[in-house]
């Protein structure tokens, strides 16, 4: 139904508000069973995506840590590289 949602914390370049968005949607559908909710249910599914990515914005303001950041292309070929092992045949 979704896709995993990714980690946004201490990255560099920082988590865009459209990576932020997109985490929420990914939460808010699987929470709710639905990936497109229905006409009724619309307002109450957009209303909780903002409230998620606005919360998440404001943990990624919050939080600290000490570890250098990560990049996107670093992280991405360690995924690819999980994946291609996790799934060799």
């Amino acid at each position: 139904m979704c896709r995993n949602i990714k980690t946004l914390h201490n990255f560099d370049p920082p988590a865009t508000s459209e990576e932020i968005r997109a985490a929420a949607i990914q939460y808010v559908r699987k929470i709710s069973g639905s990936t497109k909710p229905s006409r009724a249910n619309a307002i109450a599914f957009e209303r909780a995506v903002q409230a998620v990515a606005a919360a998440s914005h404001e943990l990624l303001a919050a939080l600290v840590t000490r570890a250098a950041p990560k990049t996107r292309e670093i992280e991405a070929a360690k995924a690819m590289a999980r994946s291609r092992q996790r799934f060799a045949t």
